[in-house]
């Protein structure tokens, strides 16, 4: 029988892909290949980019970029804007009236102001037909506009401009060191760079034992998960229009599942530290967890903190709890009636499989939905207000809490409890939905013969470091000393499964593969009933094969999950590689994908020391039906992971868990679906910074 392992399977397998973006396609196949029309090289355009957003909150550290800065003249050809120029026209005009934000003050993507003025920048980023024209309007804008701004517009144009495919964004943790690391530590950091002393300083959670939000801290306060979240948000923002160039395909869902896969994995992590799992916010009931952040805006003093047990007041200048309560009544009887009334008043079915996309715009909401003036923007206010809750009436001049950032806004614990208030309301439009029959979810002639997995799964912490040199102010006469702090994360030992599935359908068979696990028993011990497990089942891999007559038997390391991504490669790693190709050596960085997926360290969650219960099930589908795309299972790269195209699974997200179960004998029956029970053990294992 044909074995496939794994170096093979990487090769001839499908595009890894989730919602998450996922992975699939590599940022820079080689440093040194390509260039644009004007001859600019991938390298070059790597250059750029790095100096363009090192020490951002000082001069460019490039003679050539800082000359462009000091000399161009964003309105001199207007031949070089696909627009004819006119973006450049807006912003010059308000810089000219002196009406943009200025420098060295903090930045909220939720702020009206602010964010229409990232988006003045960005509409001229995205309308340069050359990279020329591109990254000499980033080095001109980047002297004159707030810095955030400049930070959110650059990154943005980065991952949707065709003229920036293989350039590999730094960190933003590196970028902007504040919005992740705690003011100690921050503070620690400048006193070395006062003493030019070098200094690698321990970052620890917020909290103390008292508080038992602290077990789980290390999931919501990971830069990477943080990282995970901001980037998403930058792959399908809410403001996001197709005049941009294209459409981001099932937008809404994706938003559904994202936060989904957040909730049900942080409920998984409580699980793991005897916890139980997060309640929903309640509008009319107190915050029952308070928060106090740690961390301080680079300009604009402490993030706010909010006590326990507040309850909720309306907020001045963005809304009323009334109001939430309202657009929330009419999100459920659009769900109740199965339909939703658009601009015009038509009804837009949502009773089937595309119903979700349509609930998700409405719920965030996007541009994309059909009728923003009567269903509002349920999700985008709630962050707002909830974020406000230590101020609600501007009495003491607050800046934006960690809930308006999607960089901090996973550190408060309220996050997940209001994503698991919308995630309810996302459950009853799923509940809505006829349950799939057997004959819907067979794939004829295909069975899985055998499940288990390799080694035990086991998880443990490990140091992780990352520069602080971007965190404190220097000038260029004074020498970079090295400056950075390491942090606990969370990891595990690489495992794989082992599948073996009969296709008994004399010849070859496209098969989607599809892996989730859910926990066995909630905190009190009381087994889930299969319709409450797979609401809860964390979806760990998806990917595409050809199955051959009879047997095959498929090994799928977890290093090669589609829904995870490795670290985001560091600025000196990026500088160094960059150096490398643009002296003429083969320097490639297409091990680095989008920072969009879940890290590549939590694919699992954490367990304990007895092993945590879980169940895993592996659905094979037909791919032919799945497929969206031709050539999956050779294709190891996406068209920009899923967002720029048609997104690859013809499925719903969770498919074909996502909908309600009433007799789990339905996928009991099933031939082409395997479930068996693993333990996920935590021994305690440390791994310690050197």
């Amino acid at each position: 029988m044909p074995i496939r392992e794994s170096a093979d399977h990487q090769q001839h397998e499908g595009p890894p892909i989730s919602s998450f973006g996922g992975g699939g396609r590599c940022l820079a196949p080689a440093l040194v290949s390509q260039g644009d029309e004007a001859g600019v090289s991938d390298a070059q355009k790597q250059h750029d980019v790095n100096f363009l957003l090192h020490k951002i909150y000082g001069n460019i550290r490039d003679a050539n970029l800082k000359s462009i800065a000091d000399s161009f003249d964003p309105e001199a050809d207007l031949s070089h804007y696909s627009d004819d120029g006119e973006a450049v026209h807006k912003i010059m005009k308000d810089l000219k009236d002196h009406r943009l934000l200025e420098q060295k003050h903090w930045f909220s993507l939720f702020n009206p102001k602010h964010r229409h003025e990232a988006l003045l920048l960005f509409d001229v980023f995205i309308n340069c037909k050359d990279w020329n024209t591109f990254v000499s309007n980033a080095a001109y804008f980047r002297q004159i506009i707030n810095e955030g701004e400049f930070v959110y517009a650059l990154y943005v144009a980065v991952i949707h401009s065709p003229l920036a495919e293989h350039v590999v964004l730094p960190p933003l943790y590196e970028v902007t060191p504040h919005l992740f690391t705690n003011s100690e530590v921050i503070e620690a950091a400048y006193r070395a760079k006062q003493t030019q002393t070098p200094g690698k300083f321990q970052s620890t959670f917020t909290g103390t034992k008292k508080n038992p939000e602290q077990r789980v801290a290390y999931f919501g306060e990971d830069i990477g998960m943080n990282t995970h979240h901001v980037i998403w948000h930058m792959e399908f923002p809410f403001w996001w229009q197709d005049k941009y160039g294209h459409h981001l395909d099932r937008k809404g869902e994706s938003f559904f599942w994202v936060h989904h896969q957040l909730t049900v994995r942080f409920d998984a992590e409580r699980l793991s530290n005897y916890l139980d799992p997060v309640d929903e916010l309640h509008w009319d009931k107190p915050i029952v967890q308070g928060f106090a952040p740690h961390t301080t805006y680079k300009y604009g003093g402490p993030f706010p903190s909010r006590p326990d047990n507040v309850n909720f007041e309306d907020v001045d200048g963005v809304a009323r709890i009334r109001d939430l309560l309202i657009v929330e009544s009419r999100i459920r009887d659009a769900i109740a009636h199965g339909y939703i009334a658009d601009r015009t008043g038509e009804r837009i079915d949502i009773m089937n499989e595309r119903g979700i996309n349509v609930l998700g715009d409405i719920i965030e909401s996007s541009l994309y939905s059909p009728n923003v003036q009567y269903y509002g923007a349920l999700h985008n206010t709630a962050h707002i207000v909830l974020g406000r809750q230590g101020d609600p009436h501007g009495k003491y001049d607050l800046p934006p809490g960690v809930l308006e950032h999607f960089e901090t806004a996973t550190r408060d614990p309220s996050f997940f409890r209001l994503h698991k208030y919308m995630d309810n309301i996302f459950k009853e439009h799923k509940d809505s939905l006829p349950p799939y029959t057997q004959e819907e979810l067979t794939f004829v002639g295909v069975s899985v013969e055998n499940l288990s997995v390799n080694g035990e799964l086991e998880t443990y912490f490990e140091d992780f470091e990352y520069s602080l040199i971007n965190a404190v102010d220097d000038t260029e006469q004074i020498e970079d000393v090295d400056i950075s702090t390491f942090v606990p994360r969370l990891n595990h030992k690489e495992f794989a499964y082992n599948i073996d599935i009969n296709n008994n359908n004399g010849e070859e068979s496209l098969a989607t593969v599809r892996i989730f696990a859910w926990p066995h028993r909630d905190n009190n011990g009381i087994e889930y009933s299969f319709d409450e497990g797979r609401w809860n089942a964390i979806e760990l891999d998806k990917f595409w094969t050809k199955l051959t007559p009879g047997t095959n038997h498929i090994v799928r390391k977890s290093s090669e999950s589609s829904v995870t991504v490795p670290d985001v490669p560091s600025f000196q790693t990026l500088f160094d590689k960059t150096k490398e190709a643009l002296d003429g050596g083969d320097s490639s960085l297409e091990n680095y994908v989008s920072a969009t997926g879940i890290p590549n360290r939590f694919l699992l969650p954490k367990g304990n020391k007895q092993g945590l219960d879980f169940d895993l099930v592996v659905a094979v589908t037909d791919g032919k039906a799945d497929a969206a795309v031709d050539g999956l299972h050779e294709n190891t790269e996406f068209n920009h992971y899923g967002s720029h195209g048609n997104y690859p699974d013809n499925r719903p997200h969770g498919y074909p868990l996502d909908r309600k179960v009433p007799d789990e004998r339905v996928f009991e029956n099933l031939p082409n679906f395997s479930h068996i029970q693993v333990k996920v053990f935590n021994h305690g294992e440390h791994v310690q910074h050197h």
